[in-house]
């Protein structure tokens, strides 16, 4: 059976699709399209590659995530060069060293481009802060003048990657009008979970069958916000801006196609330190959650 797959943003947590991936291809399920927002986008990148659960699982744990920290070198004391490189650099860390090993490990699949992939078979989802839109890649890029078959899959991962200012923000170059650009982060900023990505414009209809992969109880399950002083104010305020528009949409239409894996709250998306033990716990919840979801869904 072939339908298309949609994996959320967060971080670490994403060990957990591995174990999802697993349970899918023992049932002879197999992904025509895949969509995804920062992790989800690696994983759905790593996916159209070629990637098996196995090869993902092996790839992923042979990682050293501390590398990804790559800051910038500087004569300056510690404290003073970090918040200068988030000043002027918007990140504190620059993000070559994500894109670099997305790269090579693509490559061992021989994908370089998009030109690589089965037309139309990705939707990678990042925001484009200066324009203050979401944007899908590699379906907009002509917005920019660029051509989508020439431009580097690894590098428009890397751009739904870019958490704002933990990484530095991806400059897109407007080869249209000379001299302008635009800043691009996290598309988890605006559209975590980009469910919607595959609804046909014209007809309003799927092509096919979609089953989405939420590293997150349902709507029901999700506790609120603790809101107690300014710091409460911020993760409300940041837990709501990007969940929002995409809790909206589940709400009304695709909570029965998608996998709710609730992730335990003590495992941050940018936990680089995790642990084996906890790799393996996120694999198993992603096995469990999605056999149950099998069971039922039609």
């Amino acid at each position: 059976m072939k339908i298309d797959g949609v994996f959320a943003g967060g971080g670490v947590k994403a060990f957990a699709f591995v174990g999802a991936l697993q349970v899918m291809e023992e049932k002879g399920i197999q992904f025509e399209r895949v969509a995804g927002t920062s992790a989800g986008a690696i994983v759905a990148a790593l996916i159209k590659a070629g990637y098996t659960s196995e090869e993902l699982f092996t790839l992923l744990d042979s990682l050293e995530i501390e590398e990804f920290k790559d800051e910038r070198m500087s004569w300056l004391p510690f404290t003073v060069a970090k918040w200068l490189h988030l000043y002027f650099k918007l990140g504190l860390y620059r993000g070559d060293r994500l894109e670099e090993w997305l790269r090579e490990a693509l490559l061992a699949k021989g994908v370089s481009t998009f030109a690589d992939l089965p037309d139309q078979s990705i939707k990678i989802v990042a925001s484009d802060l200066t324009r203050g839109r979401i944007i899908v890649l590699p379906d907009d890029l002509p917005q920019f003048g660029l051509l989508p078959e020439r431009y580097s899959v690894a590098r428009a991962v890397r751009m739904s990657c870019s958490i704002p200012f933990f990484f530095e923000p991806v400059k897109l170059y407007d080869r249209r009008n000379r001299g302008q650009f635009s800043y691009i982060v996290d598309g988890a900023l605006l559209s975590n979970f980009p469910i919607w990505v595959f609804i046909d414009k014209r007809t309003k209809k799927r092509k096919r069958p979609v089953i989405g992969f939420k590293l997150s109880p349902n709507m029901d399950e999700r506790p609120p916000n603790e809101i107690k002083n300014a710091l409460g104010l911020y993760k409300a305020l940041f837990e709501t801006m990007t969940n929002a528009h995409d809790t909206r949409y589940v709400e009304k239409d695709e909570a029965k196609d998608i996998v709710f894996i609730p992730i335990n709250q003590s495992i941050k998306a940018t936990n680089f330190s995790i642990t084996e033990d906890e790799k393996e716990e996120l694999v198993q919840l992603g096995r469990s959650k999605t056999s149950l979801f099998l069971q039922t869904w039609s």
